[in-house]
């Protein structure tokens, strides 16, 4: 996506400087700050800070971590230390084991003079696929909007509501739950987006907002608990949110926030549908509520706020008694089914096992 004029990933290999970039989204929407990430604890820090965040995003830069890694020391011992390094900065976002699983099982079986070489080579290959996997997805979601602007809403903007940020922020690129929106606006199809602030990090307002606009995007900036009020009164046509982790029968995981916007869709008959890459779900678990960690963060988060002062510093302000301690459950678990549907890079498919095997025949599910 275009920043200006200019065309970025969230992350990206510098050849000429031969160092790997990330934008570090903590500034944003009121500076654009882009950093060189160099050593493991780098990419740690970056993937536990929120530096990058986003289940795709999150899974490319440790890959990147990884084959930086192997650069300074390609043993067997280092492999395994990098992988349980980054494996504890984020508990949920399943792309982050999936991403070190393939470097780790590449790299594990090769002698360690070819290990940086082969790192390098497969942290550039999981970057392009997310790419790749996020155009398609907004390729098959970009037909659920046409179908609901044909027959719902003909000479009229779709609207959309989204939670958090699921946009190219939160991937390398296109992002999960934008991709059906930015390609709806390519094809001339008026859409209008409800954007979620997204407390306590405010993802809605900072990232969300900040690219939808950048892209030239109709959309309103709305307090998370506005949008049961919105599809009561017919202001909404279809919910697109992203996951941070989807199991092998459908449940979604995602920011904090989104079961509450699943149960008011499905009272007001409203299709809620989930935007994800296949490296997103994990073929290990059944049952979301019982099995996905959930991550806690600091409680910092929800007594602080983080935003631009009226000097035009940017920095945190206190917005709780100073004896209040914040509780931060950073994610909850939306049942299979409250969900329509989930848009794959492979397709649109029911959130449910059957679904799933449809569209992934190779996996085994039991």
């Amino acid at each position: 996506m275009k920043v200006g004029a200019k065309h970025y990933r969230s992350i990206w290999y510098d050849d000429a400087e031969q160092v790997v970039k990330v934008i570090d989204q903590r500034w944003l929407p009121h500076e654009f700050r882009v950093v060189d990430l160099k050593s493991r604890d780098d990419f740690a820090v970056a993937i536990r800070d929120m530096w990058v965040r986003g289940a795709p995003l999150i899974g490319a830069t440790a890959a990147f971590g990884v084959a930086e890694e192997m650069k300074r020391d390609p043993s067997d011992a280092s492999l395994a230390e990098t992988w349980d390094v980054l494996h504890a900065t984020r508990p949920t976002a399943i792309n982050l084991r999936w991403a070190l699983n393939e470097m780790r099982d590449i790299l594990w079986e090769l002698p360690e003079v070819d290990r940086a070489n082969a790192a390098h080579k497969r942290a550039l290959e999981i970057s392009d696929e997310d790419v790749e996997c996020n155009r398609q997805i907004g390729l098959h979601g970009l037909e659920i909007i046409k179908k609901i602007a044909a027959t719902k809403k003909p000479g009229e903007a779709v609207n959309i509501l989204t939670h958090c940020n699921a946009g190219w922020l939160a991937t390398v690129d296109w992002g999960t739950a934008t991709s059906p929106m930015y390609h709806a606006v390519e094809a001339g199809i008026p859409v209008h987006i409800w954007v979620d602030e997204t407390r306590p990090r405010n993802q809605g307002a900072q990232l969300t907002a900040w690219e939808i606009d950048s892209h030239g995007v109709s959309h309103n900036l709305i307090v998370d608990n506005a949008g049961g009020h919105l599809m009561q009164h017919g202001d909404v046509d279809l919910v697109i949110v992203g996951t941070d982790r989807t199991t092998s029968h459908g449940d979604v995981c995602n920011k904090i926030g989104t079961y509450l916007k699943a149960l008011a869709a499905k009272d007001n008959g409203i299709p809620f549908y989930v935007a994800l890459p296949s490296p997103t779900i994990d073929w290990t678990i059944k049952d979301g509520v019982a099995e996905i960690p959930i991550e806690e963060r600091d409680g910092d988060e929800v007594t602080k706020v983080w935003g631009k002062l009226e000097d035009g510093t940017v920095n945190h302000v206190q917005i709780s008694p100073d004896g209040t301690t914040g509780g931060n459950p950073a994610f909850d678990v939306t049942p299979a089914r409250l969900v329509t549907g989930l848009i794959t890079e492979r397709g649109v498919c029911a959130a449910s096992r059957d679904g799933l095997a449809a569209l992934f025949p190779e996996r085994v599910l039991d």
